[in-house]
């Protein structure tokens, strides 16, 4: 998504640099800020009023001012720092998520922010997702590895990629609040079908007989297999009927009884990863 790193923009130098310090991407390469005092519970305040003042309807940010105005942010990034991993590791597993998943989402506006001028896509920034480290949770984390190696290694929740937003017009949404845990469910059912509900990851055209979803689906399809998978019905590979099983539970029951029957041409919209910004405001007249 984003997160989908194949496009090999690394440098060979910056490669090697990362190869040769002999550190997975959740290995701790340095301690916790001394200055951070250690937590077993995150506020979500700071993170809530940066959601509600720069995110508007549409999930579109406004980096400028939001780069200009940088120290909420920062401080509820240095929280997720703060937060230990034995007390992590007694939270249930909707809390877990919904850290994992404000953290992906803060560190990546954190990231978008730091660059000056502002980059018009985040593929410009080398190193994003597998490079860059990140304190989360007292351990030192890529972008990469809170989603790879933590969110969809540890939990059978393929719902989190209409969450977590790589600062691309393609992505889903930003919400305008935190992801909670007692609100977690609601939360990413709310996600998947503002997410499917959008041209980026739906498009049924009956009259040429194509249906186009979202590219997220096919970098990371398998993860929707133990869940959705099934026989005789929809088109295409395994991979591709459980994705479409998965999806045939947020359209209407005509696309629903469109899709199942599977007599259409499956293709992968084309990813646009110009940044999720919010357009300039006009001027006055």
């Amino acid at each position: 998504m984003r997160r989908y790193t194949l496009f090999l923009l690394i440098s060979s130098v910056a490669l090697s640099t990362s190869c040769n310090s002999g550190l997975s991407s959740t290995q701790s390469d340095r301690p916790p800020s001394p200055e951070i005092t250690a937590v077993t519970q995150l506020s979500h305040e700071d993170y809530g009023m940066i959601l509600q003042t720069y995110v508007n309807a549409e999930g579109l940010v406004n980096y400028a001012a939001l780069q200009a105005n940088p120290a909420p942010l920062k401080a509820f990034i240095a929280q997720l720092g703060a937060v230990s991993p034995s007390a992590y590791e007694a939270w249930e597993e909707p809390e877990k998520i919904a850290f994992l998943i404000n953290a992906y989402n803060a560190i990546t506006l954190e990231s978008i922010i730091e660059q000056n001028p502002i980059k018009g896509s985040i593929k410009d920034i080398l190193g994003v997702w597998n490079l860059k480290r990140h304190q989360v949770m007292g351990r030192s984390l890529t972008l990469d590895a809170i989603e790879h190696e933590i969110l969809r290694k540890d939990f059978q929740e393929p719902r989190i990629h209409a969450a977590l937003v790589c600062a691309a017009v393609s992505c889903p949404i930003l919400r305008q609040e935190p992801y909670k845990a007692d609100q977690l469910d609601a939360q990413l059912e709310d996600q998947v079908r503002k997410w499917i509900s959008s041209p980026h990851g739906l498009q049924i055209d009956r009259s040429q007989n194509q249906v186009g979803i979202s590219a997220i689906f096919n970098w990371f399809g398998e993860d929707w297999q133990t869940q959705y998978a099934v026989e005789g019905k929809f088109v295409g590979s395994a991979k591709e009927r459980a994705v479409l099983n998965f999806i045939s539970n947020y359209v209407s029951p005509e696309d629903k009884a469109y899709l199942e029957q599977g007599n259409y041409k499956l293709n992968y919209l084309n990813y646009d990863w110009a940044l999720n910004q919010q357009p300039p405001a006009s001027a006055p007249e």
